[in-house]
Formats: structure tokens, sequence, C-alpha cells
């Protein structure tokens, strides 16, 4: 009788310290940035089981959005709640999320036209070999996603695009698609990175190359298909057009790609209610879909 109330003691202490296993998620980490000249922050979740297995993980890459940082989905996005809770209910599996800061000294996730601030090349040639290599991470193709709202859904699409051998899957949440027009290119460096003063005949190049539907028209179909493709965005948010012409683009091409419209606006409460999906569909890929 003892051993049997032993076995049942024992188990229903496994079973609540299983369910009661969080992750852990490191919002101030820094590493040094030769390419950028400074020391960039970046943000970690470990899944519950991290700390007790020797295992490796798949990986997502999440971007923040203009005004943000790479604090933005854990105070905001309860990306510990949320991906905790997706693991647990089994809609997801364990994974390592990073979560990089692109609002230090200047905003956004790409090279700059003079190519005097190359974001684009640290994330690839520094922090991703980095958290790679510090972390148990699978550092393959199928075990690789990347994510993002707003202006990091924008940064989700290019650098999809940009490296298509790197990732097999992207999901960008009410993604800035890029500059509509050459026009529109020239209002957004003046806007929002204060650069006026550049060579014009780096224009165009430059618009074609952060422009989602210019990239689909240019792109090798099959590389696009090589990626599982999640586009999310609100019909009230301001950045409708861009989505829409996204998906009549990849509709044209015949590229899969799963394409919501969902009630709502640009707005962390939409975000939150994507994330859940995001990691589902993710994980569906991670699990050879």
């Amino acid at each position: 009788m003892k051993n049997l109330l032993a076995v049942i003691f024992l188990s229903c202490y496994t079973i609540f310290n299983g369910f009661s296993q969080t992750g852990k998620v490191f919002d101030n980490l820094t590493m040094k940035s030769e390419i950028l000249k400074s020391e960039r922050k970046f943000a970690v979740y470990l899944p519950p089981d991290y700390e007790t297995s020797t295992r490796s993980y798949p990986v997502l890459y999440l971007l923040h959005g203009m005004g943000d940082d790479q604090t933005g989905w854990i105070q905001f996005g309860e990306i510990l709640r949320i991906t905790d809770k997706s693991i647990l209910d089994g809609t997801a599996t364990s994974m390592i999320i990073v979560m990089p800061d692109a609002n230090t000294t200047r905003i956004g996730y790409f090279n700059s036209i003079h190519g005097d601030w190359n974001y684009e090349d640290f994330f690839f040639e520094e922090l991703m070999p980095h958290v790679e290599k510090k972390y148990r991470i699978k550092s393959e193709k199928r075990f690789r996603a990347i994510a993002g709202l707003s202006m990091g859904g924008g940064g989700s699409f290019m650098y999809a695009m940009h490296r298509p051998e790197l990732f097999s899957s992207a999901c960008p949440l009410s993604a800035y698609a890029g500059p509509l027009t050459i026009d529109d290119t020239r209002e957004v460096l003046a806007k929002y990175f204060n650069t006026t003063n550049y060579d014009e005949s780096k224009l165009k190049p430059y618009f074609e190359n952060h422009n989602a539907v210019s990239l689909i028209e240019k792109m090798e179909v099959e590389k696009l298909k090589s990626i599982r493709w999640y586009i999310d965005c609100g019909d009230d948010d301001f950045l409708y057009e861009g989505n829409s012409l996204v998906h009549i683009a990849m509709r044209k091409k015949e590229i899969p790609h799963e394409y919501r419209v969902r009630n709502g606006a640009h707005t962390w409460t939409y975000w939150r209610e994507s994330l859940p999906e995001v990691l589902s569909f993710i994980s569906e890929t991670f699990h050879q879909h």
C-alpha cells in the first residue's frame, strides 16, 4: 500500500511539475557588432524544457515594429505567456525565439542607401551566428523561421526573400511591405531616416530590393515556393494596400501562401491574437509539413 501511495505521489508530482514549468525570457542581452561599431541588444525566449534537456531546438527570429525595441514582444506581445501556453497545449513545438533590437541609433532592419549603417549585414553575419552558437539551436533552413510585425513584418518579407536558403517559413504581420513607388522610397528615406543626399542612380535598385512586390516579380519562383508563407493584416490596418498587393502578386505567380484578413487594426491586441497562429504555423513546418 505504501509503495502504491508513493508511486501515485511521484506521478502526481511529476505531472504537476511538468505543467508548472515555464519558459524564460532574457530581455537585455548584448553583443559586440564590428559591422555597426556598437553594442547591440537582443532578447531571447527559452522553452520550458531547455534547462532540463540536452537537445537542440528550432528557432524563430521575431522582429519588432517601429517605436519598439527587443522588449516589445515581451512587454506588449506577452511572448512568455502565449508561447508557454501554445507549447503546453500541443499547438506549438518547443522552440527558441530570438528578438533583436532595431531601434538604437538608427531604426530599421536594412542596410542604408549610403552603406554606412548595414543592419541587414549585422543580422546575418553577426547576430545569427552568435545566437546559434550560444544556444542549442538547429542551424538548418528547415528548423529556422522568421516573423515580425509592421516594420518587423517588412523585415520578415525582405529577409526571407533576400535569403530564401535560410528560412523554412515566414510570417509577416501587418507588414510594411516596402515603399510602393520610387517617389515613396524617396519620401520614406527623408521622413524616417533623415536621408536626402544620395546618388539618384542608387534609388531604383534600392526600391526594387526593398519592395516585396518587386522582389516577387524578379525572383525565381521556386525559391519563393521553398518558404511557407503566412501573411496576416487586419481589415482596418493602414498597411492593407501593400499586403493586398503581395497577396495578388503571389497568386499570379502561383506561390502557395496563407493570407489572413481579420477584424482589427494596427494594434497589439491584433498581434497577440496572431501569435498563437504563427507559432502553430511554423511548428507545422518544423515538423516537416
